[in-house]
């Protein structure tokens, strides 16, 4: 038999699909949105020559240059697989069904924030835009199947708020420094570095620190990184993916700013102190995997130990680059595969724990299967894009020199390898309790997965030319050879 745990949540998932769903329609919409999002982004870029880039509109206020084109493509294409996840759960999930007008709301709300966020020419505006994101998920994760669903939601709202009070502490030590010097500082990205006096003192190195660990603290980073582990867990699946796999990457997109403004400025503080959170998060989670029971909290322990290799990474600049860039973009698929296949497990088995579930690829071939790609992918494995955007990190680091970061890099990956195998390989291949043929899955799920598995390998195979030359255009602009 499958448990008593799984019969259970099966039967209630059967008993929840005979329930008439309200408002289906919406659903519906916001795959229609996501889709159209989709479009919009490819055709833009298809259309959009690189060397008339950047464009701004909106007053200058917004701007389409390398960095903002290739993120849109890489949210939106992950907000699609995320939406048809959601339309594909809303008629067996009695709790999404019953609030799917204000989590539908709340997610067109925050991508609609993310779309103008990556978008935004104003270091100010794109901080609030990332603040609104917050807001529009901290409602959503108060929704999630923890104990406390509500106090987890609010605790991820205090972490965020303390991230960015930081981040905005920061740009008023960068004002202090202007006005020491009697100048006036623009925020406007295409402006900041020529408003900025042209010797550093500590108000500007204070500034910058600050915006770097409030911003490092969205990200995961250590050493505020506890948020995130219990948030990603307690979350909704598709609020698990938003979080990990979208509002991620406009964090990403704000250190990257920084980094573009202050190029050449003050470089070895910044890589100093990104070294410094970057090894303490790679040394951190590589500690937490070995000891995670909860599948789900592996992966977000993962994703920490991944904002510790871009930390790093980006550190090194120059020759890393090129693989820091390729390496944020493969992981908002990775992370979008392994949180949406993670909610068919938990719907299935209605669990989170590692120990409850064996044979998974037998009770569940799709899921199964997609599981152990994300997780191959996750931990580097060729032909995955992962594995030739990590090679090219460590290959950087070795040409800057610095092999202690090299060899505790090499070290704690193949700590968090081997200890993520001995989890979730058992789960996966082990032998299944269950009894009668596998259960059936939703087709329309498969599409947009595969779709993100095409790309992880697509990249790491072949890169079509046009998409090298964005992802080697945004390389540069962070300091890239």
């Amino acid at each position: 038999m499958i448990g008593a745990p799984a019969a259970a949540s099966v039967s209630a998932g059967l008993a929840d699909a005979t329930q008439p769903v309200k408002h289906h329609w919406i659903a519906s919409a916001l795959v229609i949105m996501a889709a159209a999002s989709l479009a919009a982004s490819l055709a833009v870029f298809f259309s959009t020559p690189l060397a008339s880039l950047p464009i701004y509109f909106g007053q200058r206020y917004f701007v389409l240059d390398p960095t903002s084109m290739l993120f849109l493509m890489v949210v939106n294409a992950v907000f699609l697989g995320i939406s048809v996840y959601m339309y594909s759960r809303v008629r067996t999930s009695r709790v999404l069904a019953r609030n799917l007008v204000s989590r539908a709301s709340l997610t067109a709300g925050f991508m609609v924030a993310m779309n103008l966020g990556l978008m935004s020419n104003n270091l100010l505006m794109l901080w609030a835009f990332v603040e609104l994101t917050t807001l529009c998920l901290a409602p959503l994760v108060a929704q999630g199947n923890a104990n406390d669903p509500r106090l987890i939601g609010w605790q991820y709202l205090l972490y965020s708020s303390l991230s960015l009070a930081l981040t905005f502490l920061g740009f008023l030590c960068l004002t202090r420094s202007a006005a020491l010097q009697g100048g006036a500082i623009s925020f406007a990205l295409d402006q900041l570095a020529a408003s900025l006096p042209a010797g550093g003192d500590s108000w500007r190195r204070l500034g910058l620190a600050l915006m770097l660990f409030g911003l490092g603290s969205k990200l995961g980073l250590a050493p505020l990184y506890g948020w995130l582990p219990k948030t990603y867990e307690a979350a909704p699946t598709s609020t698990s993916a938003l979080l990990a796999a979208v509002q991620f990457n406009i964090s990403v997109v704000a250190v990257f700013r920084i980094l573009q403004v202050f190029r050449g400025m003050d470089t070895s503080f910044i890589a100093y102190e990104l070294l410094i959170m970057g090894c303490l998060s790679l040394t951190v989670a590589s500690v937490q995997i070995m000891a995670a029971k909860n599948y789900k909290r592996l992966i977000a322990y993962a994703c920490v130990s991944s904002s510790g290799i871009i930390a790093i990474g980006l550190s090194v600049g120059k020759a890393a680059a090129y693989g820091v860039v390729l390496y944020v973009v493969t992981n908002a698929f990775v992370k979008a595969i392994l949180f949406l296949t993670a909610g068919r497990l938990r719907a299935v088995y209605g669990t989170n724990e590692v120990s409850a579930l064996s044979g998974v690829i037998r009770v569940l071939p799709f899921s199964g299967l997609l599981f152990a790609v994300g997780v191959f992918a996750l931990l580097g494995f060729p032909p995955f894009a992962s594995f030739t955007a990590e090679m090219l990190i460590l290959s950087g680091i070795v040409q800057a020199g610095n092999l202690m970061a090299f060899t505790l890099m090499c070290v704690l990956l193949t700590v968090g390898f081997v200890a993520t195998g001995r989890s979730i390989f058992p789960m996966l291949w082990g032998p299944s309790e269950r009894s009668g043929p596998p259960i059936r899955e939703p087709r329309i799920t498969a599409i947009p997965k595969l779709g993100f598995v095409f790309i992880l390998v697509g990249l790491g195979i072949y890169t079509p030319k046009s998409v090298s030359d964005l992802l080697q255009l945004v390389a540069q602009s962070i300091g890239g050879n």
